[in-house]
């Protein structure tokens, strides 16, 4: 791979999409900067999936403007496209050629040398499945594959539409570690995803959408810190009844659950301080607000389609 490279700048202004009676996408506005880690988060039926490929030039909004690097994608520019990856949600292979074989043929179309293909490889963890026909791959291993098949040109910007899906925890977590090289070498890295332990770790910055609209756009620290929520902490079985504990300086609610305290705070510095004093601090944890409930408080807890 290249070193430090220049990322591109990605803008959506007023984007609209219509399918039939659905307005898919409902005015979404954002700018994404070079070198940026930009996440958009959101139910299924938000208007992720199409707002990305409107950005890729997969499709012509009805209204407003898609910008990349201050061109249209819709147009096709080979120079603007040449240095965009993407990584689909639903990829295609040809099913009888191999793993490597897939690369190298994506690799011919930009003129890729050929040992990019066994570093693609590599990074993604297909080394020792080179040899296996794309039919034969897992799902996780075809997400992997697809995501090499979007670096192959060695782009500046990577498109990603939930990139780990499929994946099991450890393809996930090293699969994390690819990402963020990926962004820390200078590249623009625009994902969708329905994790928020993802989106907190690897987001500079994340758009929550539904229907088709942007409800926040922050870091997730700051959504997270904006969320009035208290702190919970719970105590190991035994460390406190309930109503001693119901009794510490800072203590808005404990409960009972499953022979362990559980309790309510927007004061914890205060009542791990009172805890600490009881001796009452072995086993306990304690869980602050999370992009999740940012997500949850925004969203609704409905189930989608």
């Amino acid at each position: 791979m290249r070193g430090c490279q220049m990322g591109m700048r990605v803008e959506a202004h007023d984007l609209v999409m219509t399918y039939g009676d659905v307005r898919a996408v409902d005015g979404i506005s954002f700018t994404v900067e070079p070198g940026e880690f930009f996440g958009l988060l959101g139910p299924n039926g938000a208007g992720k999936t199409t707002t990305l490929e409107i950005l890729e030039g997969l499709r012509r909004p009805d209204g407003g403007r898609a910008l990349v690097d201050g061109s249209d994608p819709g147009r096709r520019d080979p120079k603007i496209l040449g240095r965009m990856g993407v990584q689909l949600q639903a990829s295609a292979f040809f099913e009888k050629l191999t793993a490597r074989e897939q690369l190298d043929t994506f690799g011919a179309l930009y003129d890729a040398p050929r040992t990019r293909t066994d570093e693609l490889l590599e990074l993604v963890g297909l080394r020792e499945s080179g040899a296996i026909q794309a039919d034969k791959l897992s799902g996780g291993q075809k997400q992997r594959l697809a995501i090499a098949c979007a670096l192959v040109n060695d782009p500046d910007l990577v498109f990603l539409d939930e990139p780990t899906a499929a994946l099991d925890p450890q393809a996930r977590r090293n699969l994390w570690d690819v990402l963020a090289q990926l962004n820390d070498s200078g590249r623009t890295v625009v994902l969708t995803t329905h994790y928020m332990d993802e989106a907190e770790i690897l987001c500079d910055r994340v758009a929550i959408v539904d229907r088709g609209k942007v409800l926040a756009i922050d870091s997730p620290a700051a959504l997270v810190r904006g969320l009035d929520v208290p702190v919970q902490i719970s105590l190991a079985p035994g460390a406190l009844a309930p109503e001693q504990a119901a009794a510490l300086p800072g203590v808005d609610s404990a409960e009972l659950e499953q022979s362990a305290v559980r309790l309510s705070t927007r004061r914890p510095t205060a009542v791990l301080t009172a805890l600490a004093e009881r001796d009452a601090l072995e086993g306990l944890s304690v869980r602050g607000a999370t992009l999740e409930d940012v997500f949850l408080d925004l969203t609704g807890r409905e189930y989608r389609a």
